[in-house]
């Protein structure tokens, strides 16, 4: 089925002009690999960096005829913008409108850092319509238990009275669905706008309720800003007092995407006790600290191990670095989880320990961790209206 409905699509999208009414986007060659899953598809088209404003009708116009194809839902379409070698002007272009999001990440972040014109103040970015506060929850590198930690995180600041939601912008790794035990498909409330789902009373939206568990994320960076927007700003979150963004591990397309459009109110980094995990940790903690983000503090996760059977403690990957590195940076430490049986069951199972034993130490350490954070907020006084960061590589 997959195969028909990407061949319709293929037909449908050699119906449409090239750029300057040439040729056609397929025999051009400027679709990307297709992509569809139950009646859901996405693709981009290649087009040149200086001219992909001017060419948004062109993805518009591909969208449209997409979504004619019987069996399609829903269709993602995204302008990779890419610049030939030795294209750039000798001098930077006179200041203009804010990119679009097909723009933003097309042309690397030090020529963007050039191309603006130094006066320029950035204005405030756009909130998202009844959410409060967006805190990023991020780490350096993966395998730190990043999804762990945010999903417990926002389980513990719903037990301390907030109304949560999350976002997985972990677009190639989206765990947020199973950690919630949350499966189906997100239903659209009007025109473009979906309704998220729901796991423990929280509300959640992630790539993975729109592609399969086993699809490859097979995108370059215009479509992965183009689908963290759309799951951004997209989706009917209603009144929340917080959002907790799952980030994915590094300092990529999705951490600049949601540093730039986004008005963070802080970043919560999950690191490890041993030395190359902080490492990472420091280049995340310290990318947010160019682009104008607090950050929050620092957990140190699988900090120590308690042997059940002897009551022993055992440091497996060292302990106390996070709270060290917290302390020579002048960041927060909210606090140390331990490597722990029940932790990692409960996740796997869907029903984190927040929810599934709210009584437990484990428990007691994530709503502590919790309430940092919203001292933390407080503290800063985040209204989440600071303006959009002008970022300057050295």
């Amino acid at each position: 089925m997959s195969e028909t409905i990407k061949q319709a699509v293929m037909e449908q999208l050699a119906k449409v002009k090239g750029p300057d009414l040439e040729g056609d986007l397929v025999s051009l060659g400027l679709v990307s690999d297709v992509f569809v899953s139950d009646g859901r598809v996405a693709f981009s088209i290649t087009v040149p960096a200086e001219r992909a404003q001017e060419l948004e009708p062109l993805r518009q116009a591909a969208e449209k005829v997409v979504k004619e194809v019987p069996g399609v839902e829903s269709a993602m379409v995204a302008l990779t913008a890419e610049r030939a070698a030795g294209s750039a002007k000798a001098s930077p272009p006179p200041a203009r409108p804010a990119p679009s999001r097909a723009q933003i990440g097309a042309v690397p972040p030090p020529m963007q850092a050039k191309t603006a014109a130094p006066q320029e103040q950035p204005g405030p970015k756009p909130g998202v319509p009844g959410v409060k506060r967006i805190i990023a929850v991020a780490s350096g590198k993966g395998g730190v238990g990043k999804s762990t930690t945010t999903a417990n995180l926002a389980l513990g600041l719903q037990a301390n009275g907030l109304k949560v939601g999350v976002l997985d912008a972990d677009i190639y790794g989206p765990s947020i669905p199973r950690l919630f035990r949350v499966s189906g498909r997100p239903e659209p409330v009007s025109g473009r706008i979906l309704k998220p789902l729901e796991g423990y009373g929280v509300k959640v939206m992630s790539m993975g309720f729109l592609v399969e568990e086993e699809t490859p994320m097979i995108w370059r960076g215009p479509m992965v800003i183009s689908a963290l927007t759309q799951m951004l700003r997209e989706v009917a979150w209603g009144e929340l007092d917080v959002l907790v963004v799952d980030m994915p591990p590094g300092t990529g397309d999705a951490q600049l995407t949601m540093a730039q459009q986004v008005p963070l109110a802080g970043a919560v980094i999950v690191s490890t006790p041993q030395d190359l995990a902080l490492i990472d940790a420091r280049k995340g903690l310290n990318m947010f600290r160019r682009v104008d983000v607090p950050v929050l503090g620092i957990v140190e996760n699988m900090s120590y191990f308690l042997c059940p059977d002897c009551g022993g403690r055992h440091d497996i990957f060292g302990h106390g670095g996070a709270r060290a590195e917290a302390e020579k940076l002048g960041v927060p430490f909210l606090g140390e989880v331990p490597l722990n049986m029940q932790i990692r069951e409960t996740s796997d199972a869907g029903t984190p320990v927040v929810v599934s034993d709210p009584e437990s130490a484990h428990a007691a350490i994530y709503r502590d961790i919790a309430s940092k954070v919203m001292g933390e907020l407080d503290r800063y006084g985040a209204d989440g209206q600071r303006a959009a960061p002008s970022i300057v590589y050295e």
